[in-house]
């Protein structure tokens, strides 16, 4: 039976409104919060190095808070003034809203999703005649700006934070039953610290954390988003309801997102038909 499961999140300011609340209600399990790596922002010496220019663009794509606190703090060390003409584009209305720290929210200036890929390059497609600035964090997923590049979106790529191993001394994998992983940072960092063979079940968010998980030989039995559980409270959810009854749990396998790949290919179509119309207009 499980017990102990750690989540690799910080610590809920009201433990009410988490998810995972209910699940160590319904289970009796105890839930302990730990994130595993932490973020720091750029100097502004490393965001020189990488020879973008912030004025040369009309858009900004931020995909996380880390990446909009470390954009407004290198402008403001390079006192960069940034017009008020600059575009947003976030993949959650989370991240569009935190922009209010630095910027007046207007409609106009501002657009986001609803934090799936797709969306989110509905989003950029809407603007593409705009020139991106993409900030990222490394390490980063390849899927966003492999994509870009294949719709022929004109952007930049800057890395504007990193992500390193927090400390985990305290922390003893044989004190959980269930280890819950966000990203492929977070599987990174366990490896750094444990053998694999210490760790216990281990629950994944994302396929680029579970492919990172896997790659490594760790034991996966729980993973979002899919369609039966859109979110890691779910996934474990279902775990935990299968473990109750005593049903045999199998290992979680990377699946391609066959419907992902069809939007890309459907989009680059489109982009594709709109420029030759274009050059054939242009010629006449």
């Amino acid at each position: 039976m499980v017990s102990k499961i750690l989540i690799s999140q910080p610590r809920p300011t009201v433990m009410e409104k988490s998810p995972f609340y209910a699940l160590s209600s319904t289970y009796g399990v105890e839930i302990e919060y730990k994130p595993l790596i932490r973020t720091v922002g750029v100097s502004l010496k490393e965001f020189r190095s990488q020879r973008v220019e912030v004025l040369d663009h009309t858009a900004v794509i931020f995909t996380s808070r880390t990446t909009v606190d470390s954009f407004f703090k290198v402008c403001e060390d390079a006192r960069i003034t940034i017009p008020e003409t600059m575009k947003y584009i976030c993949n959650t209305e989370a991240v569009a809203l935190y922009l209010q720290k630095y910027i007046v929210y207007r409609k106009r200036k501002i657009s986001f999703a609803d934090g799936t890929f797709t969306n989110l390059l509905e989003q950029i497609i809407k603007h593409k005649n705009e020139r991106f600035m993409l900030a990222l964090s490394e390490p980063h997923k390849p899927e966003l700006p492999e994509t870009l590049t294949k719709l022929g979106i004109n952007y930049d790529p800057v890395i504007l934070a990193r992500t390193v191993a927090a400390d985990m001394s305290e922390v003893k994998p044989s004190a959980y039953d269930v280890m819950a992983l966000y990203s492929p940072s977070d599987v990174k960092s366990v490896m750094e610290n444990f053998k694999v063979d210490e760790l216990p079940v281990v629950a994944t968010f994302g396929t680029a954390t579970l492919r990172a998980a896997l790659d490594c030989g760790m034991k996966v039995k729980a993973s979002a988003p899919s369609p039966e559980a859109p979110s890691m409270a779910k996934a474990i959810d279902i775990y935990l309801a299968k473990m109750e009854r005593g049903e045999q749990i199998d290992d979680v396998e990377v699946k391609n997102d066959e419907a992902k790949e069809e939007f890309i290919r459907t989009q680059q179509n489109k982009l594709q038909k709109k420029n030759r119309s274009r050059a054939a207009a242009e010629k006449k």
